[in-house]
């Protein structure tokens, strides 16, 4: 009888890859992770002076604020869009996905008040985040009632154009205000209310 052979062993070095791939898997669905309730807001860190609230909304005083990224690319309609054709306008910037439950819930209520903030010279852009198809993106839009334009980004890449040590976006849904100046006032981690939204967003439409 041959004797018994001992198992293999893996070798250490695709052991350690492995672990890579896991660890950078892990970081992407972090990334892109639904939020619910919000409970994991932080400060953008890297100095940033900002103010964190107690009902999950965090914003900067004036002169700590720092100038938000050019966000441009084509619209879920395939129309070419550059966010610096905002300039002069308070901003309402929302990263969401059609597969995320929080963004279903907070989207009709961003319709309405971009409708009714508009003539006060506030202006939203969306920022659809890791939908695969356009399709489930458009059917969200009409269902929500939403007229504003929003950025089709599906590798996320969109996100990471926000400065380290910004408010900048961790989740999905994120939601970035920007005064007057094309600079991050707010922010927000999670699905927001009426009340909410308008409190980002009230303080900067009479900002001089």
């Amino acid at each position: 009888m041959s004797p018994a052979r001992a198992p293999r062993r893996r070798p250490a070095r695709a052991s350690r890859t492995a672990l890579a791939v896991t660890a950078a898997a892990v970081g992407a669905l972090v990334l892109s992770a639904c939020g619910g309730d919000g409970s994991t807001s932080s400060g953008g860190g890297g100095g940033t002076n900002f103010v964190a609230g107690k009902d999950n909304l965090d914003t900067v005083p004036k002169a700590d604020r720092v100038a938000a990224p050019k966000l441009d690319g084509k619209t879920l309609q395939d129309e070419d869009f550059d966010s610096t054709s905002l300039k002069g306008k308070v901003v309402v910037v929302n990263v969401w996905g059609s597969w995320c439950p929080p963004c279903r819930a907070e989207a009709p209520t961003f319709a309405k008040v971009s409708k009714e903030l508009k003539s006060k010279g506030v202006e939203f852009l969306g920022i659809d985040a890791r939908d695969p198809q356009k399709d489930q993106a458009l059917a969200f839009e009409k269902d929500a009632g939403i007229e504003y334009p929003s950025l089709y980004d599906p590798d996320g890449k969109l996100m990471l154009r926000f400065p380290k040590g910004s408010l900048n976006p961790q989740a999905i849904p994120s939601t970035i205000v920007l005064d007057k100046d094309g600079k991050i006032a707010g922010r927000s981690l999670a699905a927001l209310s009426e009340k909410k939204l308008r409190k980002l967003i009230d303080p900067l439409i009479n900002e001089k």
